[in-house]
């Protein structure tokens, strides 16, 4: 079986990808994030457009916070971050290679016409160049 080899970010995107709304609780996102083995998460409206993200560093401090003073964790509006770092689903593996190179998200929200289509990792932007250099 002959693979393709990924060229666009929509070749190794994961189409179906965890995301919260700005109504999800710390908890609950810090759940899904570690069911799905996930940095971060992307923030979306009713209608899938990407408002902001929220990470596992964003939100560490307050879950401990509400351990020691034993309150309920906030909500994700609370602490997501708004200024996001997309990308597009028809930018090259290797461009976006080139963005991730230093202190950049270990993961991108997939952005089209202002929707979230997905997210692409790190690790599948490696995975991607490693297919590429075998041809």
């Amino acid at each position: 079986m002959n693979k393709k080899i990924p060229d666009t970010v929509r070749d190794i995107m994961s189409r179906d990808c965890y995301r919260v709304s700005r109504e999800t609780s710390i908890t609950a996102l810090a759940q899904g994030l570690a069911l799905h083995r996930l940095p971060g998460a992307p923030v979306v409206d009713t209608a899938d457009r990407l408002i902001g993200f929220i990470s596992e560093q964003d939100v560490l401090g307050h879950v401990l916070d509400s351990i020691y003073h034993d309150h309920e964790a906030p909500l994700v509006r609370e602490l997501m971050r708004q200024d996001v770092l997309t990308t597009s689903p028809n930018k090259s593996v290797t461009d976006l290679a080139q963005e991730m190179l230093g202190a950049k998200p270990k993961i991108y929200p997939v952005v089209e016409q202002h929707r979230l289509v997905g997210i692409v990792t790190r690790r599948d932007i490696l995975m991607a160049l490693l297919m590429i250099r075998r041809h």
